[in-house]
């Protein structure tokens, strides 16, 4: 699970023109320039009007995945679950919660899915288990059942005035201690997160040899690989040290602000993710691991791909880039050139949005020109030399909608931290469809998990479709030019005009001299800038927005409207 966090940005020291910071894509590997869609699947498309999501509803919409370029589906926990976490607290691996349909639904969804060439990745949750797992119930009631030691215990410490306590001060991200007390052993149990999430332990070879079976059983029905959610955290300190306390005052739960060092992103999860990519990589298929990795800097997202050896990850999500939160070149630029330069030529893969933070528009818009900053974004997103991730509703600028009352809440994390944490709820609202009803074509029950918004009678699928300028048009567009164009699909990157404190430039090259630029006005104010690519050959549009743009004649003069985005080939 991903939580906000906003990370400071290291300057480089740029010349006027950046050097090609990137060599051209690894031939073979259908995953470097993929476009991959993150479903929600409480929330894409309901197939029998429970008014909550379903696989068979993932089926249905595939031709419309299809349509907008997608080449591989990332779908969240559809494993069996109570759903206080809503799937990320799992109760059974290897089987389909029947909300979400069944083990042949799945099956036959993975056969549908490669008909239209669309692989399927699944979310797998190796941190914790839910506390109504078979596993976690027989390590609760007694210590000596074999399973016990599947999860991390202690027995808590004795205070001045002889009350058992908790061993630390670490803190749950949901909210209150990370220990729960279980009397029936007289131990606490840690929890990263929920205390209906109990974390393994790590340190016991038989909870690796269970995850890896796991992992297997899917592997072996045809999945393409994993997103393994909040990977970083899977191991903790051994000797259980607090974490040193960062600053005064308290976060939106009410608790003591503290540092993640001794729980989050320890050496010792690296020798478990090298185990893992020798396993998957022994399947046919390029299989591929994606991590969830929020991470301080480049530095160490690059260990995670493995450094100089590429031996762990394929493909840890780069935060850096689509969380800094800011539309400012600089930021961009500096970290853009990072992800290309310092990870040993490893395939960065960038992330704007996910089902954990507020719609990036939102984020990076200012409530007047969102529209036009949302295509900034996808154009960056779909341009640069990375794997995409793109979140379901993000291509047609489907806008996050809080809940205003903590009786409607239904995120945990929401609940626990009301009213200055009010949740996730708003980046999970069912997708919109069309307007041939109130559910936005999402489910035909009125009422749905979470409620569908107003918003849905002007954004939706099907209404953008029939809009050239839309926000959905401008994406498969860009998917389209990604796709049918070599500088795209493999070229190097080159990043232009690199003092430029308003506008983001850069030229993607591909062998032979083919190059494509990019111009993205980050102000809102008329920019005009100077492309010294030295190359001789006319210009050609191939987008722009608005729409209105004047096309430019040379590289070195290419006005841009305020928050404008031009593509061109040259």
């Amino acid at each position: 699970m991903m939580f906000r966090q906003l990370f400071r940005y290291v300057v480089l020291l740029l010349c006027l023109t950046g050097p090609a910071i990137a060599a051209e894509a690894p031939a073979g590997k259908w995953w470097n320039n993929a476009v991959i869609y993150e479903i929600y699947p409480r929330s894409f498309q309901d197939s029998n009007g429970d008014g909550i999501g379903d696989l068979n509803g993932i089926t249905q919409r595939l031709d419309y995945l299809k349509s907008i370029g997608v080449d591989a589906i990332w779908i969240g926990p559809m494993y069996p679950s109570p759903q206080v976490d809503f799937g990320y607290d799992i109760s059974d691996y290897e089987n389909v919660d029947p909300q979400y349909g069944t083990l042949a639904d799945f099956d036959r969804l993975v056969a549908e899915a490669g008909k239209r060439n669309i692989r399927v990745l699944l979310d797998m949750v190796l941190n914790h288990t839910s506390d109504q797992h078979p596993w976690f119930k027989s390590a609760a009631a007694s210590r000596k059942d074999p399973k016990h030691d599947w999860y991390v215990w202690n027995d808590g410490r004795i205070d001045a005035a002889g009350k058992r306590q908790p061993p630390n001060n670490w803190v749950s991200l949901f909210g209150g201690s990370a220990w729960q007390w279980i009397p029936a052993v007289n131990q606490f149990y840690y929890h990263e997160f929920y205390r209906a999430q109990p974390d393994l332990n790590w340190r016991n070879p038989q909870v690796e040899k269970a995850m890896f079976d796991a992992l297997r059983f899917w592997l072996d029905r045809g999945v393409a690989g994993f997103r393994l959610d909040a990977i970083t955290t899977v191991f903790e300190d051994a000797q259980l040290r607090d974490e040193p306390v960062t600053g005064p005052g308290v976060n939106a739960q009410g608790d003591p602000l503290v540092s993640r060092i001794y729980t989050d992103n320890l050496p010792e999860v690296h020798d478990v993710i090298r185990r893992m990519r020798k396993m998957i990589d022994g399947y046919a298929g390029d299989r591929v691991l994606i991590g969830e990795t929020y991470l301080p800097n480049t530095a160490e997202l690059d260990k995670w791909y493995g450094g100089t050896h590429h031996d762990e990850l394929h493909l840890p999500m780069d935060m850096l880039v689509g969380f800094t939160n800011e539309l400012d070149s600089v930021t961009l630029r500096n970290r853009l050139t990072e992800v290309q330069t310092q990870v040993h030529g490893s395939q960065p893969m960038l992330v704007f949005d996910n089902h954990d933070n507020i719609r990036s528009w939102e984020r990076y818009g200012d409530g007047v020109h969102n529209e036009q900053i949302a295509k900034i974004i996808a154009t960056l997103l779909l341009t640069s030399r990375a794997t995409a991730l793109l979140y379901q509703g993000e291509e047609i600028g489907q806008v996050t909608t809080t809940p205003t009352r903590v009786e409607d809440v239904r995120d945990p994390i929401g609940i626990t931290g009301w009213p200055k944490e009010k949740g996730r709820d708003g980046e999970r609202t069912p997708m919109q469809w069309d307007t041939s009803n109130a559910q936005a074509g999402f489910s035909t029950n009125p009422k749905t998990w979470l409620p569908v918004p107003s918003s849905y009678k002007t954004i939706n699928v099907r209404s953008e479709q029939a809009d050239p300028h839309s926000i959905l048009s401008w994406h498969r567009q860009l998917t389209t030019l990604r796709r049918t164009n070599p500088a795209l699909a493999n070229g190097e990157m080159q990043m232009l005009d690199v003092q430029n404190t308003k506008v983001l430039s850069y030229a993607r090259v591909a062998k032979g001299g083919q190059t494509v630029l990019v111009a993205l006005n980050m102000s809102d104010t008329p920019q005009t800038v100077s492309l010294d690519t030295k190359g001789t050959k006319p210009l050609k549009t191939l987008m722009a927005s608005p729409a209105t743009m004047a096309a430019p004649k040379t590289a070195t003069a290419i006005t841009l409207p305020p928050f404008g985005a031009w593509v061109g080939a040259q």
